[in-house]
């Protein structure tokens, strides 16, 4: 059996102007707000760095 790991969708919201958005736990490329343009994740090559309030851990 292969394990799947921890790959998951998370809802975030931006710190600087409350936005919320859905984005993956090991995005490839950094993301931005789609409000503010912030950058709420920054690609790390494996699991990202989340800089954001993190609400919820979706499946």
């Amino acid at each position: 059996m292969v394990s799947k790991g921890r790959r998951n969708f998370l809802k975030v919201k931006c710190l600087d102007c409350d936005n919320e958005q859905i984005i993956f736990s090991r995005a490839a490329s950094d993301v931005k707000c789609i409000i503010c343009g912030k950058t709420i994740v920054k690609s790390r090559g494996g699991k990202a760095k989340i800089m954001a309030h993190i609400d919820k851990v979706l499946n």
